[in-house]
Formats: structure tokens, C-alpha cells, sequence
């Protein structure tokens, strides 16, 4: 298994085997309602997606970044960062896991982590605290607690109970494993028909316990036309 010796002064990582990042990005983003797949909108200049993948290759922990997009996707090849040496393109496939698994198939590190294409407000020590998490057999992932009051739906628009928030969290993205144990979760949980929602569920469905690593709750997925005005706050108090 890949080691890391971590600086706690200066929450630098050097890197003695490095991870690889692999950003999912062949969905469609149709609650965005725009012209285009929403990691190609436009987010303080640049595309989301770039947004995005800045914040993983100024990390000197990931040696090379895959990036799975529809096979016909016009648009990232159009991206100056496309051409970036530490950066590779992989066609994705019709569900998440299915992009994931078609990248992990060119991961040559021990370690991987996974990484919203639409999550463009990583914090730096988050991902540091993640990285160091995920060397662990069950893997990490980040999350940040549940704050607001739960509640269970009827099925028919009303409130069928209130849900407990202990111990109840939000999955967040970075999620890291060791490369071939997420490999075969997911090949295993794909072959029995197994819904996968994010990595750690492959992995929970595998028997594993990933590690929470509590991160910040401004580490914000961009889902609803809102989110990108609100993901734009969040990158210009940096």
C-alpha cells in the first residue's frame, strides 16, 4: 500500500507513492437546464470542471488526474487544461460507477480517490486530511454532519416521521480507497445489480467500513442553477 509522510506545520504532503484523482464528468447535469452538460458552464472564468480540477492538481499527493466524459463529448477537448501532461481522458459510461470503473482501469497507483466533477470549492486541508484517511484498508471518505431537522416523506407529499440526525451525514467527495479493493467492490456490486450511488457504498456493500473525515459544508456540488452562484461566493472569499 502506497505511504505518505504528512507536515502538520505546513499541511504539505510529500508524496513517497502518490494517489491518482478520478473525476466522473459524463452526466448531462439536466436539473441545470442549460445548453450544455453543467461542468462546462462557466464559474469565475473558467469552465467548472477546470474549477475543479485546479484544486486536485495543485495537490503534489496526485500524480495524474483521469477524467471520464461521454464518449461523444465535444466540449473538453476544447479546454487548455485537456492538454495537461498529469491529466488523462477516458470515455465514461451510462451510470457513475460505470465511469469510475472504466478509469480506475488506467490507475497504476495503489491508492485512488474519487472526485466530483462538480465540486469546485475543495479546501486544501480537507483534501490533505482525506488523502492521509483513505491509507487506511477500509478507506475514507469526506462529510460533514447533518444539521437541519430530517424528516421521512409519505410517498404522497406529507411527513410520514422525523428522522433522528444523529449520527446521520453528508457524503462528500473526496472518497479514497485503496485502488484495487475499489476495483473489485465495484466490479462485484455491478455484477449483482447493486445500486451505486458513490464509492463508499460499493465498498460498504463489500463489507467495508470506510473512515468520516469531517470537511467543510462550503464543499458544495453544484446541482441547481443556484449552487453556481452560490459555488462563485464561495471561490472569490478564498
Amino acid at each position: 500500500m502506497s505511504q505518505h509522510a504528512f507536515s502538520s506545520a505546513n499541511n504539505t504532503v510529500h508524496s513517497i507513492a502518490p494517489y491518482t484523482a478520478v473525476v466522473p464528468a459524463a452526466g448531462v447535469g439536466s436539473r441545470m437546464a442549460a445548453d450544455r452538460p453543467k461542468q462546462y458552464l462557466t464559474l469565475a472564468g473558467r469552465t467548472l470542471l477546470e474549477q475543479t480540477l485546479m484544486r486536485l492538481l495543485d495537490h503534489p499527493g496526485i500524480s495524474r488526474i483521469i477524467v471520464a466524459t461521454a464518449e461523444q463529448d465535444p466540449w473538453f477537448a476544447q479546454l487548455p487544461l485537456a492538454r495537461h501532461p498529469r491529466i488523462l481522458r477516458v470515455n465514461g459510461g451510462r451510470e457513475r460507477a460505470d465511469s469510475v470503473l472504466n478509469a480506475l482501469l488506467q490507475v497504476e497507483t495503489d491508492q485512488v480517490l474519487v472526485h466530483d466533477a462538480a465540486r469546485p470549492c475543495l479546501h486544501r486541508d480537507d483534501l490533505d486530511a482525506v488523502m492521509a484517511a483513505g491509507l487506511q484498508p477500509q478507506g475514507a471518505i469526506l462529510a460533514c454532519r447533518v444539521r437541519d431537522t430530517m424528516k421521512r416523506g409519505n410517498g404522497e407529499g406529507a411527513i410520514a416521521s422525523s428522522v433522528s440526525r444523529d449520527e446521520l451525514w453528508h457524503a462528500l467527495t473526496p472518497q479514497c480507497f485503496n485502488t484495487e479493493t475499489l476495483r473489485q467492490a465495484l466490479t462485484d456490486a455491478l455484477a449483482a445489480g447493486v445500486s451505486i450511488t458513490d464509492e463508499a457504498s460499493a465498498m460498504e456493500w463489500a463489507g467495508f467500513h470506510p473512515q468520516l473525515v469531517e470537511g467543510r459544508a462550503d464543499n458544495i456540488k453544484v446541482t441547481r442553477p443556484e449552487d453556481l452562484a452560490l459555488a462563485g461566493f464561495f471561490l472569490q472569499q478564498r
